[in-house]
């Protein structure tokens, strides 16, 4: 048996568990329609972040921060398994090496479609880019969305959570400073 007929088997076992008739119409296609969605969800595990900033590793002397924001990403947290969702905001000062912007976000893609936590989510990020470029130094910063919060629990809509993480010469206040400016919407 496959991923999706194991997933899809037991989330009829679910459905079934809830009460609910797997059986009627409009559920009939629910488990398969989940499973499938969660092999989306959570298809980072079958990618190498390290990998992919190397396969566009270039060597360049820039050694000013090079900044990509407000990359949007969804995630599954790891204690609901409910969504959060948000931006990242992820800087590098080069070292002798870049990589394809497309690669950064791309990393934050392949960690947030793993379950999560976003303080691990961040630290990921940051230590998937020092393996591969070796910078002079990295900074994460992620706001995010949390649908754990906002649908079961405490129930307060809105409220946003943000964390970071930054390395080398962003432990300088002055790069670190630079870095908040630029990311100010």
């Amino acid at each position: 048996m496959n991923k999706i007929e194991q997933l899809k088997y037991h989330y009829t076992q679910i459905l079934h568990l809830l009460g609910e008739d797997a059986e009627r119409e409009g559920l009939l296609k629910t488990p398969e329609r989940v499973a499938k969605a969660m092999q989306t969800l959570t298809r980072g595990y079958e990618m190498d972040p390290v990998e992919v900033l190397c396969s566009a590793k270039f060597e360049e002397p820039y050694n000013q921060m090079v900044l990509v924001k407000d990359i949007p990403f969804y995630s599954l947290c790891e204690h609901h398994m409910l969504p959060f969702y948000g931006h990242a905001h992820v800087a590098y000062i080069p070292n002798g090496y870049i990589t394809g912007l497309s690669k950064i976000a791309r990393v934050v893609d392949i960690f947030s479609h793993r379950l999560q936590v976003q303080e691990r989510l961040t630290m990921q990020i940051r230590d998937a880019i020092e393996e591969a470029l070796h910078p002079l130094g990295v900074m994460v910063v992620l706001e995010a969305q949390h649908m754990c919060m906002q649908m079961r629990g405490i129930e307060k809509e809105g409220s946003v959570t943000t964390t970071s993480q930054f390395s080398g010469a962003f432990n300088q206040a002055k790069t670190r400073e630079e870095f908040l400016q630029l990311i100010k919407r």
